[in-house]
C-alpha cells in the first residue's frame, strides 16, 4: 500500500453542518482553524441555529463542552491537530477519566490532499492517530464526501456511551 488515496474529493461543509443539526449540537465552541475556516466555522458563524462560542485556548472548550454534556447539551469543539496536541491533558483528565462525551472536529492543517495523515510529511499530523491510538481514544477521518455521513452516528454513541470522539478532517470542507 502506498497509502495514496485515488481521488481528492472534498467533504461537503453543509452536509457536515446537517450532521451536527441532526445529531441536536446545539453549541460549536471554536479556535479559527485553516482547514476548516471557511467551509465550516464562518457558514457555523452565519447559521441562526447553531450558536458559536469563541475561544482562545482549545483546552476551554473541553471544560465548555464537559459542562454542557451535564446538562444534556450537545457541543462539539472546533479546533486543528495543533490545538489538540495542546488539549492532550485535559482531554485526558475530563474527557477520559470521568467518561465524557465530548467531540471534537479537528482540521489537520498541513495535510497533503492525496494521502492519509499516516503517511503525510508533516510530522504534526503523522502523529495524531498514533497518539489518539495510544490514549484509546475514538476517531474518524472525514477525507471524502461519504465519509461526512457517519457523522451524527458517531455522535449519538458517543454521548449514549459517555466518551469522547474525535473527527480528523483531512481535507477542507467545501461550501457545496
Amino acid at each position: 500500500m502506498t497509502g495514496l488515496a485515488t481521488e481528492t474529493p472534498h467533504p461537503s461543509g453543509p452536509e457536515i453542518i446537517r450532521q451536527l443539526k441532526a445529531a441536536a449540537v446545539q453549541f460549536v465552541a471554536a479556535v479559527p482553524d485553516i482547514v476548516t475556516s471557511e467551509g465550516l466555522l464562518w457558514p457555523i458563524e452565519r447559521d441562526p441555529s447553531l450558536r458559536l462560542l469563541r475561544l482562545s485556548r482549545e483546552d476551554e472548550g473541553i471544560s465548555i463542552c464537559a459542562a454542557m454534556s451535564y446538562n444534556g447539551t450537545r457541543a462539539v469543539l472546533l479546533m486543528q491537530q495543533t490545538g489538540l496536541m495542546d488539549s492532550l491533558n485535559a482531554i485526558r483528565a475530563i474527557a477520559v477519566d470521568y467518561h465524557l462525551p465530548i467531540v471534537m472536529l479537528v482540521g489537520l492543517q498541513g495535510k497533503e490532499p492525496h494521502c492519509l495523515p499516516e503517511f503525510s510529511s508533516a510530522y504534526g499530523v503523522r502523529i495524531v492517530i498514533p497518539v489518539l491510538e495510544s490514549m484509546n481514544l475514538r476517531y474518524s477521518l472525514i477525507e471524502m464526501p461519504e465519509h461526512v455521513h457517519t457523522i451524527r452516528r458517531q455522535i449519538d454513541l458517543c454521548y449514549r456511551k459517555s466518551r469522547p470522539h474525535i473527527f480528523l478532517i483531512g481535507r477542507a470542507p467545501n461550501l457545496q
